[in-house]
């Protein structure tokens, strides 16, 4: 009987001590802090991409695997863009952008879409660049359909088929990435590169190899050009208050 009242207590306290554990309130994410540039002291980053030696022949796409891409041309040539070097040297569709030096930083969502046009069986722009989680709309100007996949390595892989006449296609992408190669499945010959990066300070250069980069905090900062055929450099940038600085980048 002792036994009995003894088990009998024991397992009352045990069920005293079973209580169910209170659960913690969830603190809400804290804001994230954006940054905003002091205009009384931001600067301007500018120069110019060239090239040197004999300027490389200019290559023929050649379209005969779809009569209608040949149409679009009348019969007019269509060059290979992947090198574009001006009279003077300057290096066209060279990506810039500040690599390091913005780290820490959260500037305001960028406003507005970019367009990556499939005309003429060609991407238009070559080249382009955005920022992350900004809408890059991808239209259809042609008679035939296009594939358009793009293959990131910091992002998902994206691939969608698009007719003529088809609305604009939708997608961003959240984490930077350079450079992400896109291509059409239908057309081997269809090439285009996407710069996606955190901060608006990045440049596409122009014919001439020229570029800006307006409104930059001053800092020490590390920019970088790539170029799909050339590869990547990259140089240290010192910008004081209200400064300008102007870089040049060379490829042989």
């Amino acid at each position: 009987m002792k036994a009995i009242v003894c088990a009998v207590a024991l397992f009352a306290a045990a069920c005293g001590n079973n209580k169910t554990p209170e659960k913690k309130a969830v603190e809400a994410p804290k804001p994230v802090e954006v940054f905003h540039v002091d205009p009384a002291t931001a600067g301007v980053i500018s120069g110019k991409v060239a090239f040197t030696g004999a300027k490389p022949p200019r290559k023929v796409i050649v379209m005969d695997s779809d009569a209608s891409c040949e149409k679009a041309h009348a019969g007019h040539p269509v060059y290979d863009e992947s090198l574009v070097v001006g009279n003077k040297g300057g290096l066209a569709n060279a990506f810039v952008y500040i690599q390091k030096g913005m780290e820490g930083r959260h500037f305001e969502p960028a406003e507005g879409s970019v367009l990556l046009d499939q005309t003429g069986c060609t991407y238009e722009p070559r080249v382009l660049g955005v920022r992350a989680g900004q809408m890059i709309d991808v239209k259809n100007s042609d008679a035939v359909s296009h594939n358009v996949h793009f293959k990131p390595t910091n992002n998902y892989d994206w691939n969608q088929q698009q007719s003529p006449g088809a609305p604009d296609l939708e997608h961003r992408f959240p984490r930077a990435d350079v450079m992400i190669p896109v291509k059409c499945n239908v057309h081997s010959w269809m090439h285009a590169f996407i710069g996606v990066v955190e901060h608006p300070y990045f440049a596409v250069t122009a014919q001439d190899g020229s570029f800006e980069l307006k409104n930059v905090p001053p800092g020490d900062y590390t920019l970088a050009v790539w170029q799909e055929k050339l590869g990547e450099q990259t140089q240290q940038v010192h910008l004081a208050p209200s400064g300008t600085a102007a870089v040049h980048f060379t490829y042989q």
